[in-house]
């Protein structure tokens, strides 16, 4: 089959259920993944005779794609500031706006004289503690999460990448990470409510861990307590925490830092204008 053939067929099937530029860059990523075919390779050899067995593989992504799996997960790969990590079902995809907490860090992290300590909890991929270690490489990096097969993964992005992690399986609600005192202590942890599942996306909702993503209704600060409770008792003076939170819970995660006494208190917006971040420092 024609490789335009092909690609007219995934506009097809896809056109109705994404937007069309999107179903082109689907369809761009996939050929690059699966035929190793460059981007212009679309536009300049249209004509290009795309074998039944090269081609088997694009169909059965087509048909994940119809039922909205996320493309990282069929192709196992994500791009994350300028990394490409391994991800599967058992790890959130990392977001550009978690790019935008890390950049705040190293913002706050190049006058640093010394090298830093850091604690990442709830990992996953990896994203945060291999972005930070990759730029701060002096720093010694620990990254905890409840999952050993998210464990597995971010070892394997974290050597993919010649940084040198701590990895720790834990529950944080249970248990506390070796290491302490901590300069940094960073986390994105579960935020999006119960209720608020109905407005997201099917390829968020449906596929993506959910362990990693929700918290109940009656008690969605649950994890920023007590990870808060923990910076509170471990980070140096002067030590910074930092969070990615729920847009809908800017003033109450104000509340939540300044009732441990953490000074300095900033909540900052993503690219979307949201309130998505905050930072508190140990006094």
């Amino acid at each position: 089959m024609l490789l335009k053939s092909i690609k007219d067929i995934y506009h097809k099937e896809l056109d109705g259920i994404y937007p069309r530029e999107e179903v082109s860059a689907f369809f761009s990523l996939l050929t690059e993944h699966y035929l190793g075919l460059e981007r212009f390779t679309l536009v300049m050899k249209p004509d290009l005779l795309i074998s039944k067995e090269e081609e088997a593989p694009l169909f059965m992504a087509l048909s994940k794609l119809k039922e909205e799996f996320p493309v990282q997960y069929i192709t196992g790969k994500a791009h994350f500031m300028d990394l490409e990590l391994t991800v599967n079902e058992y790890t959130l995809v990392p977001r550009p706006e978690t790019g935008e907490l890390v950049q705040w860090i190293l913002e706050d992290s190049h006058k640093a004289e010394a090298a830093l300590r850091i604690l990442d909890i709830g990992t996953g991929s990896g994203c945060i503690a291999i972005a930070l270690s990759h730029r701060l490489q002096s720093a010694s990096v620990t990254a905890v999460d409840i999952s050993a097969v998210a464990l597995e993964i971010a070892q394997q992005n974290a050597r993919a990448h010649g940084c040198n992690i701590n990895f720790e399986q834990l529950n944080i609600l249970e248990e506390q990470p070796e290491g302490q005192p901590w300069d940094v202590i960073v986390s994105n942890p579960p935020y999006v409510r119960e209720s608020e599942q109905e407005g997201m996306p099917v390829n968020v909702k449906k596929y993506e861990p959910h362990h990693a993503l929700f918290v109940p209704d009656e008690d969605p600060l649950k994890f920023y307590r007590k990870i808060t409770e923990l910076a509170a008792a471990h980070l140096k003076e002067g030590g910074r925490l930092y969070f990615e939170i729920n847009e809908a819970l800017g003033d109450a995660m104000t509340e939540l830092l300044r009732t441990h006494e953490f000074s300095e208190i900033q909540l900052r917006k993503d690219i979307f204008g949201k309130d998505r971040f905050i930072k508190g420092i140990k006094k």
